[in-house]
């Protein structure tokens, strides 16, 4: 902001003296105040854009087996009170989840709106699916059309197959119990929650576990449009991704004692 201002200043000053440091001063401020509040309109569109989709698809995955069970609704509610939900922002969640469980939602209109915004963004599509997984996982049984309907989002999203071959992984650690991020995975989801090969150099894995820990950081994903009360959900998957790398780690110590 200070540097806009200075070249502004400059500028006028070189254009009309100190009459025109002043005004170009005043011009820089302007332009700066501006662009900022542009940007933090943007971030604000796609933060609310990013809940009401969180919950209405949430609501259609857990139709996905012909009805929402109770557990899968307390487990809705829990979600809630972990993101501190206002009771206004409650109420829109509830709307919008009682949207998506309707026979006439729309998931692909949906996911074409919220793709925009997370398309491009792995980070922000991992938070987004770990809170899906942890709905439908509320009950204790992954039926098949939930899987199907899982799959059905992580496409629409653009996932690739790497990462849908992490959040399978993720989908096998959350049927487990616990959730992913408390449960100790299998060796073989450990790799792919990395997204390495079992065969990569122990180089190439402390490499890849640096660049999701960073790409995952919650003020990172903050800066790309992940909402404020997204934050605890954020840190629950790069938990998942140090419990991955441990096992890696341990299994491998193992190996060459």
């Amino acid at each position: 902001m200070l540097a806009m201002v200075l070249i502004g200043g400059l500028l006028g000053f070189l254009i009309g003296g100190p009459v025109g440091l002043l005004i170009g001063g005043g011009l820089g401020y302007w332009l700066v105040r501006r662009v900022r509040r542009s940007m933090l309109g943007r971030l604000a569109a796609v933060q609310k854009q990013f809940l009401e989709s969180t919950f209405a698809v949430m609501g259609c995955m857990c139709k996905a087996d012909g009805q929402v069970s109770e557990a899968e609704l307390e487990a809705s509610r829990q979600l809630w009170d972990r993101l501190r939900l206002g009771e206004e922002q409650r109420a829109k969640a509830r709307e919008d989840f009682t949207r998506g469980k309707s026979d006439d939602f729309d998931l692909d209109a949906e996911l074409a709106k919220l793709k925009p915004i997370i398309g491009s963004q792995p980070a922000l599509r991992q938070v987004f699916l770990q809170v899906q997984l942890a709905a439908i996982a509320a009950d204790g049984e992954l039926h098949s059309a939930e899987h199907e309907m899982l799959m059905r989002v992580v496409r629409g999203l653009g996932c690739s197959e790497a990462e849908i071959a992490q959040i399978e992984a993720m989908l096998r650690g959350a049927a487990e119990g616990g959730g992913a991020a408390q449960h100790e995975v299998s060796l073989e989801d450990a790799y792919q929650v990395l997204g390495v090969s079992s065969d990569a150099s122990d180089a190439e894995i402390k490499r890849q576990y640096r660049r999701l820990m960073s790409e995952n950081h919650p003020d990172k994903l903050a800066a790309k449009g992940l909402p404020d009360n997204m934050r605890e959900v954020a840190k629950e998957r790069t938990s998942e991704i140090g419990n991955a790398y441990d096992r890696i780690r341990k299994a491998r110590s193992a190996d060459a004692a």
